[in-house]
C-alpha cells in the first residue's frame, strides 16, 4: 500500500470516528481528563459517608480504576490521565447505590496524540519504574534521572508568583522533582499561607476543599515547569511534635481516607507519592503502614510510591515485598561523624541493593547545606553534600538523589530559624538560599550524568585499592560500572592519588576527569603496573573520574 494513501487514510478514519463522537471531549495523551458530578444526596461529612471510584476502558480493551473525590458542596469529581489515543469509556460506582447522582454514571472521550510537547511528560509520559527495577524512566522508556529538591514547606506557604519563581530557578538548575508536604504538619502547623489546614478533627477527620483547590494550582505548576510532583501525603514523626503530624496521631481508617482524598485529586498530575513522610517503620508501626498502603494504592492504577523514613533507617526489608511499593527511600540524615558517614558508605544500602524483589534506590534526604550538623554543630558544606549526593548515587545502582537547602525547605523568612527546628543553622530567606554554592553545582551533577548511559551503573566497590575510607569514611572513594563493562565512574573525594584494578577498566578507555565544582572536563593521565592504574588528580578537591570505552568512527 502507498505509505502516503495509507496516512490519508489513517487521517480520514479518525476524522470520521471523531465526527461519530462529536459530543465526547478530547484530551491530548497523557494530559488530563476530568469530570464533575453532582450528588443526589448532601452528606453531613462526605469524606466519611460516601466513596466514588471510576473504571476507564481504554480503546485496547484495559481498564484502569481510580477513585474519585468531594469538592466541596454537592460536587464531586474524578480527574485521569489517559495513555493511549482513540476513545474511553468509563463508569462510575458510588458506596451509597442509591446517589443516583454518582452511581452508575457512564460517558467516553477521546485521546488524541500531543501537539506540540514542551515538557518532558508531554514528550514522554510519565514516570514509573524502569523495566531493569533498578532505575526509573518515562512511559516510552526513555530514562528519568531523579534529582528532587526538598522544599518542604514551599507550596504550602509560597504565593503563587513566588511559587513560580522557585519552580523556574530549579529548572534552570536541572532539577528534575520537587518534593513537598501536602498537609499542615510540625513545620507548618496552621496549614498553608492563609492559615487553613488540610482538614480537621481526629477520629472523624473532615477535609478542607479550598486548601486543596490551593494545592491544585500549585500542582499544576510544577509540572508546567516540566518538574516532577513528589508529595507528602503523610507526615509521620512520632515524638514532642507527634499532634502535629497527620501520619503520627491519626488514626489508621482516616490515615487511609486522607490519603485516598490527596491521590484523587493528583492521580492526573505527573506525579510519586511519598504515603509516609519522616516515620518510624519497623514492628508494628511498619505493620501499620504497610496495611495503610494497600489500603489506599491496591486495586487502583497509580504512579510509583515510596516511604520517607527517619535518619539511617534502612526499611528495604519492611516494604520490597508490597506490591504497591515502587521505590525504596533512605535518608542518611544531617550528621557529619564518621559514624554517620560510614552508614552511608558501608552501611546496608551497599550490602542489600540486590535483594530481590529489585527496586531503585534513592537517599530522599541528604544533609541540608547550611543545616547545623548533628555532630559538629556546624553548618554542613557544599563540600559535604557533595560527597554524600556522589556516594549516593554510585554506592547503589544509579537512579536519582535528592538535594535540601538550609532556607527553602522551611520557606524561611531569613529572620528565625524553622519552626520545628529552632538553632539548627543561621537564618537564611528562601530566595537566597535557592542559590548556595551545592544547590548551583547540581547543574554540574546533571550534566555529568547526561553525558554517559547512568542508568546501566551498578556498584564496583572492589575496583579502588587500598580505599582510603576504609579508615576515613569522609574520604571514600566510591565507584561503578556499567552492565556492559564499558564505562567505569569513580569519585575521588579527596585523595590526590587514586588506584584502579586494571581489570576494573573498560576495554581500549578514553579516560578524563570532571570536576563537580566547575563542570569542566579535563584529560586524564596514569601510571600502569603489572595489574593497577594510579591517577593523579588535576587539583586537589573532589573529581570524578570517568572511563569509557571509545566509539570507534
Amino acid at each position: 500500500m502507498n505509505v502516503q494513501f495509507f496516512r490519508l487514510a489513517c487521517a480520514l478514519a479518525f476524522t470520521i470516528a471523531a465526527s461519530l463522537h462529536a459530543a465526547d471531549p478530547v484530551v491530548v495523551k497523557w494530559g488530563r481528563f476530568e469530570q464533575s458530578f453532582e450528588s443526589g444526596a448532601r452528606y453531613e461529612n462526605p469524606l466519611q459517608d460516601a466513596a466514588l471510584n471510576v473504571a476507564f476502558v481504554s480503546p485496547g480493551g484495559e481498564t484502569s480504576r481510580v477513585p474519585g473525590f468531594w469538592d466541596g458542596g454537592k460536587t464531586w469529581r474524578v480527574r485521569f490521565s489517559p495513555n493511549q489515543p482513540g476513545q474511553w469509556k468509563w463508569t462510575t460506582t458510588c458506596s451509597d447505590a442509591a446517589n443516583k447522582g454518582l452511581h452508575l454514571q457512564s460517558g467516553s472521550f477521546l485521546c488524541s496524540a500531543p501537539a506540540s510537547p514542551k515538557t518532558r511528560f508531554e514528550q514522554h509520559g510519565p514516570v514509573r519504574v524502569a523495566t531493569n527495577q533498578f532505575t526509573l524512566e518515562h512511559e516510552d522508556g526513555t530514562p528519568y534521572f531523579w534529582v528532587a529538591d526538598t522544599a518542604w514547606n514551599g507550596a504550602l506557604l509560597a504565593t503563587p508568583k513566588e511559587w513560580d519563581f522557585y519552580l523556574q530557578t530549579r529548572a534552570a538548575q536541572k532539577f528534575s522533582g520537587v518534593k513537598w508536604v501536602a498537609t499542615q504538619w510540625r513545620a507548618s502547623p496552621s496549614g498553608d499561607l492563609k492559615g487553613e489546614p488540610a482538614f480537621t478533627g481526629k477520629e472523624k477527620i473532615s477535609v478542607n476543599p479550598e486548601f486543596f483547590r490551593r494545592l491544585d494550582e500549585k500542582a499544576d505548576a510544577v509540572n508546567q515547569a516540566g518538574l516532577l510532583n513528589i508529595p507528602v501525603l503523610l507526615w509521620a514523626i512520632g515524638g514532642r511534635s507527634a499532634e502535629q503530624n497527620p501520619g503520627a496521631f491519626l488514626p489508621e481508617d482516616q490515615l487511609i481516607l486522607l490519603a485516598r482524598h490527596m491521590v484523587a485529586r493528583w492521580q492526573a498530575n505527573q506525579v510519586v507519592w511519598v504515603l509516609g513522610g519522616d516515620g518510624h517503620y519497623f514492628g508494628s508501626e511498619g505493620e501499620k503502614w504497610r496495611r495503610v498502603g494497600r489500603a489506599v494504592f491496591d486495586g487502583i492504577s497509580h504512579a510509583p510510591v515510596v516511604m520517607h523514613p527517619q535518619g539511617r533507617h534502612w526499611v528495604q526489608r519492611e516494604f520490597k515485598d508490597e506490591k504497591w511499593t515502587g521505590i525504596i527511600g533512605y535518608q542518611s540524615g544531617h550528621g557529619d561523624s564518621d559514624e554517620s558517614l560510614k552508614w552511608l558508605t558501608g552501611g546496608p544500602i551497599t550490602q542489600d541493593w540486590e535483594n530481590a524483589p529489585r527496586h531503585p534506590i534513592i537517599n530522599l534526604e541528604p544533609p541540608y547545606e547550611g543545616h547545623l550538623a548533628y555532630n559538629s554543630k556546624q553548618p554542613l558544606s557544599a563540600d559535604l553534600v557533595r560527597r554524600t549526593l556522589y556516594w549516593s548515587l554510585l554506592n547503589t545502582p544509579t537512579a536519582g538523589v535528592s538535594y535540601g537547602g538550609h532556607g527553602v525547605w522551611g520557606w524561611d523568612d531569613g529572620t528565625k530559624p524553622p519552626a520545628d527546628h529552632p538553632g539548627t543553622g543561621i537564618p537564611l530567606p528562601w530566595q537566597k538560599a535557592l542559590f548556595l554554592p551545592g544547590a548551583q553545582q547540581m547543574t554540574n551533577l546533571v550534566t555529568f550524568f547526561s553525558m554517559i548511559e547512568w542508568n546501566q551503573l551498578r556498584p564496583l566497590p572492589g575496583a579502588v585499592v587500598n580505599n582510603p575510607g576504609n579508615a576515613s569514611p569522609r574520604k571514600y572513594i566510591a565507584a561503578a560500572r556499567s552492565v556492559k563493562g564499558d564505562l567505569t565512574v569513580v569519585y575521588v573525594p579527596e585523595e590526590r592519588t587514586v588506584e584502579i584494578l586494571l581489570a576494573s577498566l573498560p576495554p581500549s578507555p578514553e579516560v578524563k576527569w570532571f570536576n563537580p565544582r566547575t563542570g569542566e572536563t579535563s584529560a586524564a593521565v596514569a601510571v600502569i603496573t603489572d595489574t593497577t592504574a594510579q591517577f593523579p588528580t588535576p587539583t586537589e578537591g573532589d573529581w570524578i573520574l570517568w572511563m569509557q570505552t571509545q566509539v570507534k568512527k
